[in-house]
């Protein structure tokens, strides 16, 4: 399904967020799960600062250090996402930066 703009809408790219907690500099404790949670959280304060909110985002591409993780992570990423759900993409990748399991980048429009 393809979504048409008009001039008057602002396109914004998020960079790819990996799951550094702000308050520590660290990753989270745990796994995949908790890895997702934190990106879209650093993702949330974001948008947040733009005045933006998920229901904004049009596009996110999902980066995983081993696809076996995708089921766990969806599992996380779902209960962030209402419908209408922006469309998504998701990779597999040899390697993230710092030895992160998971990177989330997002386009949203306004």
């Amino acid at each position: 399904m393809s979504q048409l703009f008009s001039g008057k809408d602002t396109t914004y790219f998020l960079s790819g967020q990996l799951p550094i907690d702000p308050a520590t500099g660290a990753f989270p404790e745990g796994g995949i799960q908790e890895q997702t949670r934190q990106s879209l959280l650093n993702a949330l304060a974001i948008l947040a600062s733009e005045g933006l909110t998920l229901a904004d985002v049009v596009k996110t591409t999902v980066l995983l250090s081993d696809i076996a993780n995708f089921g766990p992570m969806n599992e996380v990423y779902a209960q962030f996402f209402e419908q209408p759900f922006p469309a998504r993409s998701a990779f597999a990748v040899r390697d993230l930066p710092k030895g992160a399991l998971v990177e989330i980048e997002m386009v949203a429009v306004k």
